[in-house]
């Protein structure tokens, strides 16, 4: 998933991980969460037989196409993108994250083990469709169970500003096997972008911030910044 997919990864990641994995993959706007996503799905994707699904709540999907390919990114044929934008205009009372559940279970049937990768964009938006949830918590402990229960690698993209607000119920970091955090850093009036992992269990990794651009439609980490 990592040391074979994006350009740069290899130099954060000295070991890789292995499903069931669920990560939280965070940032403020405009850090390039939904392209890392995307970009190292279809990095991971291209020649194998495996199907992956992209789920969008803040955009439809024909934005989202749009957007990734404004950046240049391949289009593959075995990831499948579904959005719940007009589910949501006409069923403002329906259970949003039972629907999610249902969906990846028929998928599942449908693919069986070749079904080995789930985006979830993003917890926030799923969250703000549930705010008169009661036991949120308690329900969202056992998503993170039922995505582990389906063997897959699950990334999940929330907004969160480490210096700022952050849409994070506080349980987040304890339920996900993994925080991917996508960031800006203002250097001499220019904006540096970067990742950084703040944790990856059972994998060899380091946490220092790395300069991430993007070209030739793929993200390409750079190398570490140095205060």
């Amino acid at each position: 998933m990592f040391l074979d997919t994006l350009e740069g990864l290899n130099k954060i990641f000295k070991t890789d991980i292995k499903p069931p994995k669920v990560v939280l993959v965070t940032g403020p706007p405009g850090s390039l969460k939904s392209s890392f996503v995307y970009m190292l799905f279809s990095k991971y994707l291209k020649n194998r037989d495996e199907i992956g699904l992209y789920c969008t709540l803040e955009e439809s999907v024909s934005s989202h196409l749009t957007n990734m390919e404004s950046l240049g990114v391949e289009l593959i044929y075995n990831m499948q993108i579904i959005d719940f934008s007009s589910l949501r205009k006409e069923e403002e009372e329906m259970d949003y994250l039972d629907f999610l559940k249902k969906s990846l279970i028929r998928f599942k049937e449908k693919y069986g083990d070749l079904f080995t990768l789930f985006a979830l964009d993003s917890l926030g938006a799923l969250y703000s469709i549930m705010e008169e949830e009661k036991n949120l918590r308690r329900r969202m402990y056992h998503f993170f169970q039922f995505l582990r229960e389906l063997n897959l690698y699950a990334f999940l993209i929330m907004e969160r500003d480490l210096e700022g607000n952050s849409q994070f119920l506080g349980n987040e970091g304890y339920l996900s096997d993994g925080i991917i955090y996508l960031g800006m850093k203002n250097r001499k009036g220019q904006i540096i972008r970067f990742l950084q992992v703040e944790k990856m269990r059972a994998v060899e990794h380091s946490m220092a911030p790395h300069a991430i651009t993007v070209k030739k439609g793929e993200i390409s980490i750079l190398g570490e910044i140095l205060d």
